[in-house]
């Protein structure tokens, strides 16, 4: 005679595979805070390379061809920006967080904004604009004119970055430190 046994239909224990990944997950946060009280970033925005950063000091003035972390500048225009989803939340005042942006441009230089970005009066490869972003919504881009005293005029290359040609020129109070990368990945 064959002895039939009852197993339960679903195990109602939770996995270890399953508890790490709880863990992992809710350490997130913490690990996101005290990374940035010690000047590490996790980037996982296309602009630049996905990973780790930290924030190098700046002790000099910023110049052009720096990679540099920066807050973006409490106005409508980045408010806007942020019900878009084009800015994260974080750190810096606003509650957004940081950007990481290449200075093309320093107070005293010219900008041309058309189809394309030009700096006293040459062209800045990669940077053509565009009119909405992937969900069809209105891009308004920055005038142009001379780069204020005291701002500098922020770029990526990358095709749908939201910088400069879009926000203007930001002020250099908003820069917390040159971008290092520590371990990243560009896809």
């Amino acid at each position: 005679m064959t002895r039939l046994t009852r197993r339960p239909a679903c195990s109602s224990r939770t996995s270890k595979r399953t508890w790490l990944s709880i863990l992992f997950l809710a350490s997130l946060p913490a690990v996101s805070v005290i990374g940035g009280m010690l000047g590490y970033r996790l980037n996982l925005t296309a602009s630049e390379p996905l990973g780790i950063w930290q924030i190098r000091p700046l002790e000099r003035s910023a110049r052009v061809g720096d990679l540099v972390f920066v807050c973006p500048p409490q106005t409508t225009d980045m408010a806007e920006a942020r019900r878009r989803k084009y800015l994260h939340v974080g750190l810096c005042p606003g509650g957004y967080a940081p950007l990481i942006k290449m200075i093309v441009a320093v107070s005293g230089q010219t900008i041309e904004i058309g189809q394309c970005v030009r700096i006293d009066g040459l062209n800045l490869p990669q940077s053509s604009l565009v009119a909405q972003d992937g969900q069809g919504r209105f891009l308004k881009a920055f005038d142009g004119g001379i780069v204020p005293a005291g701002r500098v005029f922020l770029y990526s290359s990358f095709p749908g970055s939201f910088d400069s040609r879009y926000f203007g020129p930001i002020q250099t109070s908003g820069i917390l430190g040159l971008a290092s990368e520590v371990l990243t990945y560009a896809p």
